[in-house]
């Protein structure tokens, strides 16, 4: 398969100039990024910020998500002020929901199935996103999530860039150290008390190849109608 035309944005943003440099300018483009944390910490705005400033950025995005309908993806994307019914009508955004199966399913058949999907995506999709993984890797055996990690890495040779979410209690340590290995950016969302305040915050663990250092740690509010807002860690503190 040829590689896709990669836009001349050499970087996925969150179209947050504050929160970019955190990331240490954006997430470079071609890269297997693992989106780790705790429920409700974050990890579906952040990706939705990746969408919309990607769609912006003039590449298509295909999201596929356990976690929501179409319609309520949508509208949840328009309450952060991240409207992309536009995008979505001119087929410049699919959005795949899943119906995660029962425990005892054949998992390898699973991931065969998505990443076969995957594939056959038109190239002009150069932003692939899975919210979440959990489901399926909970119920996976070691080799078969590796492999799965290992055949996004080849769509991200292809130059895609493909974020993987899932939570924290996903993968024991051992695996979790395999698969950061493979992948390219590994972003770590938590929900911390500072004093009596209740904060969400992401640690940029690792992105290669990135412009700036890393291993930043932000802290956040999500708002409606504004999506991400850093909270400086004096205010976070008070």
């Amino acid at each position: 398969m040829a590689a896709p035309n990669v836009s001349q944005s050499k970087t996925i943003t969150t179209g947050s100039n504050e929160i970019d440099k955190k990331l240490g300018g954006g997430i470079p483009v071609g890269s297997l990024v693992l989106l780790e944390g705790q429920s409700d910490a974050g990890k579906s705005v952040l990706t939705q910020h990746f969408s919309h400033s990607t769609l912006k950025s003039k590449i298509s995005v295909a999201c596929y998500t356990t976690e929501n309908t179409v319609k309520s993806l949508m509208s949840q994307m328009n309450s952060l002020n991240l409207d992309v019914t536009d995008y979505f009508l001119c087929d410049r955004l699919r959005i795949y929901p899943i119906e995660m199966a029962a425990e005892d399913s054949d998992t390898a058949e699973a991931f065969s199935a998505v990443k076969n999907h995957f594939a056959a995506l038109p190239v002009r999709f150069e932003l692939i996103i899975f919210d979440s993984l959990t489901g399926m890797v909970a119920h996976a055996d070691d080799r078969g999530i590796i492999d799965f990690f290992a055949s996004c890495k080849k769509l991200c040779d292809q130059g895609r860039t493909v974020v993987a979410i899932v939570h924290s209690y996903a993968f024991n340590d051992q695996m979790l150290i395999r698969v950061r290995s493979l992948c390219d950016a590994h972003l770590v969302m938590k929900i911390d008390q500072l004093g009596e305040r209740l904060v969400k915050t992401m640690e940029v663990a690792k992105v290669r190849n990135a412009d700036q250092s890393t291993g930043n740690i932000i802290s956040f509010d999500v708002e409606p109608g504004i999506g991400m807002k850093i909270i400086p860690i004096s205010k976070a503190k008070a």
